[in-house]
């Protein structure tokens, strides 16, 4: 007869998931001692950087991910990494081990409840009461995730492997097919609204950073010919950045946000809610008279927003779907020109001379001339995103990658995991100093599976965003800097190969490389750039 592990390991392959991130322990070891070959098993160091390596794995594939944690210490500390998935949409299966189920009730040693403890989390939880329901329930999981639910939760307590399956469970052989819903009758609505506005204006977001997406707001924008921005605080781009209607990322409090937004009397909002915002300001969200209309997959971002209408689906559908119906309402009207920007140039910078310290921005004046048009570019630099995201236009879907969430410690995993799945891109994390310390021996795993990401960490020494956030309140901030940390070092402890950078040349002569087809392979590389704090942090 056929056991538990067996048919699980049948279900995992109808749904893709052979590629396991893992940092197990006692309670996973019957799982995984004689893995079947055609299973690829990947250590990561610290259960964060395991569910980091499994997102960035899944954003890049288009498929569900696969992340196994070691009972209450493991997932205890993947919860932040968990919660960072879930807002950057990246369908997971995360199973957890857990103790013996014949002596649970005994609370023995290294068990916990492990149902509530991401505390009220909307996270999809799935413990199946008997050992024969573990199949389905690895099944169901998958389904629910790739359903756009995000990470979803699976607890298997470890004899439950070896108990005979249920044959007529038949888990494996079953397939359910979610089909696309059509365009609704609300879209006539939209496409009305668009058709009669003066000055429409387009807000994209992290949901409509696909192939189909960006090609569907495009046309969108260009029959409009609306000024596009992207979400404030997006993980992914969701508009082509080089496209002359591009705009930048809207200003993440409600007075900036009413200034750029001042003269336009409709804004269509896809793929994100409407809108983000940090820190906290008065007054309301938008100009008075601006009418919002969002487009997106998540109900529950259709929900809190404070449109007037609001469209669940697939955002590019949605945006295809309501162009073609205003074309024919555009017909024999006047077009008017939106005013192209240069998001770039409030950042741009002289080239430094000799023995003066290099700025982030220099850094990035560089990304952007060497990086490969289809590069993908990870994010975790905070006092410096602003001049990130303004100076390197993301130029293809997945150009830009970052924490939705915000937490640290999701740009060194993730990178690796997004290069795994991508391995013919190029695939660029720039981070700050203090922000790699959070995932450091994430570096390792790179090392040890030969995955070739450049890592760039511009080191100033602190935590600068916190330090420009207590300079804005007047006061002196308790912590300290750590000027005497060296990230190179601790790469190279780690098997990376990394040099430390001060001069512009040098930058130049190390980012050259990434034009030229080589820098596709080889090892993982971390570059430490010497940088000036920050003088201005504008989020």
């Amino acid at each position: 007869m056929r056991t538990v592990r067996e048919e699980t390991f049948d279900v995992m392959r109808l749904r893709g998931l052979t590629t396991l991130f893992s940092n197990p322990g006692s309670t996973e070891v019957p799982f995984l001692i004689d893995l079947p070959d055609d299973f690829d098993f990947i250590l990561a160091l610290h259960e964060g950087s395991v569910v980091g390596m499994a997102t960035g794995y899944a954003l890049a594939t288009g498929r569900c991910g696969f992340a196994l944690l070691h009972t209450t210490a493991g997932l205890g500390n993947a919860v932040g990494a968990i919660a960072t998935a879930r807002a950057n949409r990246a369908p997971l299966v995360v199973m957890v081990g857990q103790q013996d189920r014949r002596h649970l009730a005994l609370e023995p040693f290294l068990t916990g409840q492990l149902e509530g403890l991401a505390g009220n989390y909307p996270l999809e939880v799935l413990a199946p009461a008997q050992a024969a329901d573990v199949p389905s329930a690895v099944s169901r999981a998958a389904l629910k995730a790739e359903q756009g639910s995000g990470p979803v939760l699976v607890i298997v307590p470890m004899g439950d492997w070896d108990e005979p399956a249920d044959p007529d469970a038949a888990a494996a052989s079953r397939r359910v097919v979610v089909a696309p819903p059509g365009l609704p009758a609300a879209a006539e609505e939209v496409a009305a609204l668009l058709a009669g506005a003066a000055n429409p204006a387009i807000l994209a977001g992290a949901g409509n950073d696909t192939d189909a997406g960006w090609a569907a707001l495009t046309a969108l924008a260009e029959a409009l010919q609306a000024p596009v921005w992207i979400e404030p605080f997006g993980s992914r781009a969701g508009f082509p950045q080089t496209h002359p209607l591009y705009q930048g990322q809207l200003p993440a409090d409600r007075v900036r946000v009413r200034a750029a937004l001042e003269g336009h009397d409709v804004l269509l909002v896809a793929g994100t809610a409407a809108i983000r915002q940090y820190p906290y300001n008065e007054g309301p969200l938008v100009p008075e008279g601006t009418r919002m209309v969002v487009l997106t997959a998540d109900p529950a971002e259709a929900n809190r927003s404070p449109a007037e209408l609001s469209l669940v689906g697939d955002p590019a559908v949605l945006a295809a779907g309501i162009c073609e119906l205003l074309r024919s309402r555009l017909v024999g009207r006047p077009q008017r020109r939106a005013s192209p920007v240069s998001p770039e140039a409030a950042f741009r910078l002289e080239r430094p001379q000799e023995g003066v310290a290099l700025r982030a921005a220099h850094v990035f004046e560089l990304l952007a001339r060497y990086l490969p048009r289809d590069a993908v570019l990870v994010e975790e630099a905070p006092s410096s995103r602003p001049a990130l995201q303004a100076m390197v236009p993301a130029r293809a879907p997945l150009g830009f990658v970052s924490a939705a969430m915000g937490g640290l410690g999701f740009a060194l995993p993730a990178a690796i995991g997004l290069k795994m799945g991508l391995p013919d891109r190029t695939v660029v994390a720039v981070v700050g100093d203090g922000s790699s310390l959070y995932a450091i021996q994430s570096l390792w795993t790179a090392a040890e599976r030969g995955v070739p990401v450049v890592f760039i960490v511009l080191a100033n020494g602190s935590y600068a965003v916190m330090d420009r956030l207590a300079d804005k309140r007047g006061g002196k901030a308790p912590w300290p800097g750590f000027p005497q940390i060296s990230v190179a070092t601790l790469a190279e402890g780690l098997g990376v190969q990394a040099r430390r950078v001060t001069d512009f040349s040098a930058l130049e002569a190390e980012l050259a490389v990434l034009a030229a087809p080589a820098a596709a392979t080889g090892e993982p590389l971390l570059l430490e750039v010497t940088v000036a704090p920050e003088e201005v942090f504008a989020p």
